[in-house]
């Protein structure tokens, strides 16, 4: 008896004619994910990835790792049995020992692509549930809201029997929708962020501002374990680390205090411009939510979107700070970005922020400085480091 994994589509099932550019991307993503655990044979078919090993491998750990594919609508772990139904029923039923044998209810579903199978869908239903009930009799049918559900797909290629689906990541595959580059601050926000833009098909890179010796070294590794956590969804990511020491201390000496962190986040998305021009990203990515600071009021983010050559995407603008620590928490970052050090965006913070700057008074106090030296040498003296996903070490 042969185990596989079927992964079916979530959201690129509805696609039209370039649905088989999003299968593509997937299947790849699919591949690098699953490439150290040994060798698979890969099938399209259905709108359904089937992953049969081809030799013996850890079917546990490959369903741990695809949970976090976007584009899988979901997983099961399933037995091959040849269009048989004796040879179902007999094998079948025993295999689904472990999933069944500490549960009390249970109902079959049953889809019968293949319409030359001699047995109707209820007919395979009512059968296959009888010989299960026959088998285990403490189970008892419960078709509304069963403990388990058995699964029987006749297919083209076979008959697949299965206990376990297990809910996909959703969303469209990583790369199937551009790059961006993501300002990943080290908060619970920034992270969220990522994930959402990752999940809507973007390569999602990010990009960290650094004021040694305002800020720590342990900020830093902070950041860089973001990155490493945020690889299981959005697969490798090219981390820029750009040096702000120079820049702070400037806008300190010669900027109205009010103004510093509006000034500050301009000044940072005009070094993402330039950092992704240079890259070739099609938009930045921030974790502002409105109102939750006082640089994230619809006046103060005016001022900094006019700084931005490129679309600025902002995922989490209308979710509050629970909706935001819900997703941070299931992504497994919340416990890192909430760790007790300090990023740049806190150094020399005013202590009576402007909530709604005037956007000529910004410019003119910007202006009161010459921070282009300053910003090419930013640019210049940018750190990249690649943090790769688990299971793609080419």
């Amino acid at each position: 008896m042969n185990e596989l994994i079927m992964a079916k589509y979530g959201e690129i099932a509805l696609k039209g004619l370039n649905k088989g550019t999003f299968e593509d991307i997937l299947l790849k993503n699919i591949r690098r994910r699953l490439r150290s655990l040994g060798k698979f044979q890969y099938m399209k078919k259905q709108s359904t990835i089937y992953i049969e090993p081809l030799e013996e491998v850890d079917l546990d750990e490959a369903l741990r790792r695809l949970e976090t594919v976007f584009g899988i609508g979901a997983l099961q772990r399933a037995a091959v049995f040849e269009k048989d139904f004796e040879q179902i029923k007999t094998q079948g039923v025993p295999y689904l020992k472990e999933a069944l044998e500490n549960v009390r209810s249970f109902k079959v579903e049953a889809k019968r692509s293949d319409k030359a199978f001699a047995m109707k869908t209820p007919e395979i239903q009512n059968e296959l549930g009888g010989a299960i009930l026959e088998a285990y009799p403490h189970l008892s049918v419960d078709v509304h809201n069963p403990q388990v559900t058995v699964m029987c797909e006749i297919r083209d290629k076979g008959a697949y029997v299965s206990a376990m689906r297990i809910t996909g990541a959703g969303g469209i595959p990583v790369g199937s929708s551009g790059k961006a580059l993501l300002l990943l601050s080290g908060g619970i926000d920034s992270p969220v962020a990522g994930y959402m833009m990752a999940k809507r098909g973007l390569i999602v890179d990010g990009i960290h501002f650094v004021s040694p010796p305002y800020t720590s070294e342990r900020a830093l590794m902070k950041v860089e374990s973001l990155c490493e956590k945020l690889t299981a969804y959005c697969g490798d990511i090219r981390f820029y680390c750009v040096p702000f020491t120079e820049i702070q201390e400037a806008l300190r000496d010669n900027c109205p205090e009010e103004f510093f962190t509006i000034i500050m986040r301009r000044l940072m998305l005009e070094i993402a411009n330039r950092i992704a021009q240079k890259n070739d990203y099609g938009a930045l990515v921030t974790g502002e939510s409105v109102g939750q600071v006082a640089s994230q009021t619809l006046k103060a983010i005016q001022c900094t979107d006019a700084a931005a050559r490129y679309p600025v995407f902002r995922p989490v603008i209308g979710m509050d700070k629970k909706e935001i620590t819900q997703i941070a928490r299931k992504i497994d970052t919340f416990d890192i970005s909430t760790l007790p050090y300090e990023d740049c965006c806190t150094v020399f913070t005013p202590k009576h922020p402007k909530t709604r700057p005037d956007f000529d008074a910004v410019i003119k106090a910007e202006k009161s400085f010459d921070f282009e030296p300053l910003i090419k040498t930013a640019v210049e003296n940018t750190t990249v480091k690649l943090f790769r996903v688990e299971g793609n070490k080419e």
